[in-house]
């Protein structure tokens, strides 16, 4: 595909998310026709979208649905060379209470957009994993060989969905590459997950910040090197039928974590451990590192921010956008 977005019909779906925005708003400025597919709503928000510059918002066509609906994802997927399917339910805690949410989404859901693609006979669709479902490293850095676990409702579903995405292409030929983004970050990322959950109490004046557990290690990647990842992976046929990690091949523990953004911010607070926030004991993936060396290979990407760059870079929008985080309640 090389640099030839411009023009091409691109759908994304979960473009009103975290990464789907950013996704969304890098395709717009490299030129590409792109439908963004927003989960419906009766108050006529479209999440994030709503907040780009009215430049980029208004050159997309926002296509509000819902990808449990089969009929809605194959008219969202139609007329559309590429898709980048990044819908999902997220937040492995909600996972606990309505695991069967989640197989509704992200397996059936999932399934529409393979159906859909299939039936449309689109050039490439862009699966969207997680490394959650490695579970905790049975071995590191983490390949695409690593052994999957489902540690939760969450990490088995997306398993379940990343198989059906593999079958597709084992089945039906269906052109398929699945991205598997390790712990992205960045502006526009709920409090829902550790780094907007520290930084948004720091900034809200808090003198204690409620956590769950420390000692856990992640691999975080800024999510402008994760959209990076999903645009190679799209231009390289290599990545066909094909798993691909994206992170930044460094791992950090929590408690390092908060330590480095004290530092970065100049905010100090107590660290409190929240009993809300710890997962079951067999369910909290203890350990991720990932290793990138196939996505490397495959599409010669490489993560281009250092973790202190990124960190900086979303505190100083989290003290800009107070108004996105509320501190007060845990969400999950």
């Amino acid at each position: 595909m090389g640099n030839s977005w411009k023009d091409k019909p691109v759908l994304v779906t979960g473009a009103d998310g975290f990464i789907g925005s950013h996704l969304t708003e890098a395709l717009v400025q490299k030129g590409a026709r792109v439908r963004a597919l927003v989960y419906y709503n009766s108050f006529g928000r479209w999440g994030w979208i709503d907040h780009l510059p009215p430049g980029i918002r208004d050159a997309m066509e926002v296509f509000p649905g819902d990808i449990r609906d089969s009929g809605r994802t194959l008219d969202a997927v139609e007329g559309n060379a590429v898709v980048f399917h990044l819908a999902s339910l997220i937040a492995i805690p909600y996972s606990y209470h309505a695991p069967e949410s989640y197989i509704q989404t992200n397996v059936m859901g999932g399934i529409n957009i393979l159906n859909a693609c299939r039936r449309c006979g689109v050039e490439r669709l862009i699966h969207t994993s997680t490394s959650e479902v490695y579970g905790t490293a049975q071995y590191v850095p983490i390949d695409e060989k690593h052994p999957l676990q489902g540690q939760s409702p969450y990490s088995a579903s997306k398993i379940a969905a990343d198989m059906m995405a593999e079958s597709y292409y084992r089945s039906f030929d269906l052109p398929v590459s699945i991205i598997r983004p390790f712990n992205t970050y960045g502006p526009r990322q709920s409090a829902r997950a550790v780094i907007p959950t520290i930084m948004s109490q720091l900034f809200a004046g808090a003198d204690r910040i409620k956590l769950g557990s420390l000692t856990p290690t992640r691999d975080f990647n800024y999510v402008s090197d994760t959209v990076s990842g999903f645009l190679s992976a799209a231009e390289s046929t290599a990545t066909i039928g094909r798993v691909v990690n994206i992170g930044s091949g460094r791992e950090i523990a929590i408690g390092d974590l908060v330590e480095m953004i004290f530092r970065i911010t100049g905010k100090y607070a107590r660290v409190i451990t929240d009993s809300q926030r710890i997962r079951p004991e067999k369910s909290e993936v203890e350990r991720l590192l990932c290793d990138n060396t196939q996505a490397v290979a495959l599409t010669g990407w490489k993560p281009s921010h250092t973790l202190e760059a990124g960190l900086e870079a979303t505190a100083q929008w989290i003290r800009e956008h107070p108004e996105a985080f509320q501190t007060t309640d845990y969400c999950i």
